[in-house]
């Protein structure tokens, strides 16, 4: 028996209950489910939410990348910078795009974008750079921001795991030409099924991609570039403008529950905690990762005692049988290497209890005495 699950959303969706169930049969008494009212407002709330002017919503994640790569002409023969450590769907969009990834090792100790090291694997193929907000910690826009400008170069950020997040009071999803993120169940900011959304501020940005995301049609029967089919439907629609509005709610109770962790979690064996709130960075603890060279054995040791845990990402993209073409070996990327070793997710979820937490870092302390 489970007594802290890695992740539940019951306590979510059982305090929106009522609404959800308003916002399914409105839609079903409605008839319209793609494209419609309820896709409308969400861009619109959503776009609002981040201060941009433009939500283009689609299917998923991974095609928000991709489309915003295709929005800004990055084509075959292309160079696209990435972190080293992140999810699949960043270097997969890049691609599917047809341009290369070009990975740049991250901050072990932020799991973002070494900031610093940007400059060094710029070539004169390099068109853009895509940020990764991971596990809810917001990248140095800042600077990211400046090496883009002086290089000529796009900015992406892929802002899937860090919803509500802000740095330098401005927030993630905001700072680049565009923003991608996803809405997978388990995100802070999740849809009842699959679902992602591009946000611009640039009208040609948006009008490109929104005429993509629906087979190139910028009105109906009228195809002016060739497209695909990713769209979000309006059922998602309509939950996603419930959860908006709990969004921020829900990530001060996930920022609660990151700091029971770093009270109780503190000075035990080698266990590195996750980057704490201060005054330019506002995480939102999408995933509390801590790292221990003991993980396997504290993983296996922490389920026998029913506490689930997760591991984001044991394989290195790089050592990936996808990515063999780029022809990297084991040890070119050492950071990443390590962190693929040593990374455990530990429960954040809203709605996790107090003394649920409790007992996962009582189990910790017991297992490294």
């Amino acid at each position: 028996m489970s007594v802290a699950p890695f992740l539940s959303l019951d306590y979510q969706h059982r305090s929106i209950e009522r609404e959800l169930k308003q916002a399914f049969y409105r839609t079903l008494e409605r008839g319209k489910f793609i494209l419609g009212k309820e896709v409308d407002h969400f861009e619109k709330e959503f776009a609002a939410y981040h201060k941009s002017k433009y939500c283009i919503s689609v299917a998923n994640g991974h095609d928000a990348l991709l489309i915003s790569l295709k929005a800004l002409g990055i084509d075959k023969g292309d160079e696209v910078i990435v972190p080293s450590h992140t999810c699949q769907a960043t270097w997969l969009a890049v691609m599917n795009a047809g341009a290369k990834p070009v990975p740049v090792e991250v901050d072990p100790s932020t799991y973002t974008i070494d900031s610093l090291l940007i400059e060094n694997s710029l070539t004169r193929k390099t068109k853009a750079i895509i940020p990764v907000h991971l596990y809810g910690h917001p990248c140095e826009m800042d600077k990211i921001m400046a090496i883009a400008k002086k290089n000529n170069l796009f900015v992406i950020e892929d802002n899937a795991q860090a919803h509500g997040a802000t740095f330098k009071n401005k927030m993630t999803g905001s700072w680049g030409h565009c923003n991608a993120t996803s809405f997978y169940p388990t995100k802070n900011l999740g849809a009842l099924g699959d679902g992602g959304a591009i946000i611009t501020s640039n009208k040609k940005l948006c009008d490109f991609a929104r005429a993509f995301r629906n087979y190139g049609s910028e009105k109906k029967d009228v195809h002016s570039i060739p497209g695909v089919n990713s769209r979000l439907d309006e059922l998602q629609a309509a939950i996603l403008q419930i959860k908006l509005r709990m969004l921020d709610e829900w990530n001060e109770t996930r920022r609660r529950t990151s700091n029971l962790y770093f009270g109780l979690l503190q000075n035990i064996g080698d266990i590195q905690l996750p980057p704490r709130e201060n005054r330019e960075t506002k995480p939102v603890y999408h995933q509390f990762v801590i790292q221990t060279s003991l993980r396997e054995k504290l993983q296996a040791f922490l389920s026998k005692k029913g506490i689930e845990t997760a591991v984001h990402y044991p394989i290195p993209i790089h050592l990936q049988k996808t990515y063999s073409y780029l022809r990297y070996k084991k040890g070119n990327l050492p950071v990443a290497e390590r962190l693929a070793g040593k990374v455990l997710s530990l429960p954040v979820w809203p709605g996790l209890k107090k003394d649920q937490v409790e007992i996962v870092c009582s189990a910790v302390r017991k297992f490294f005495a």
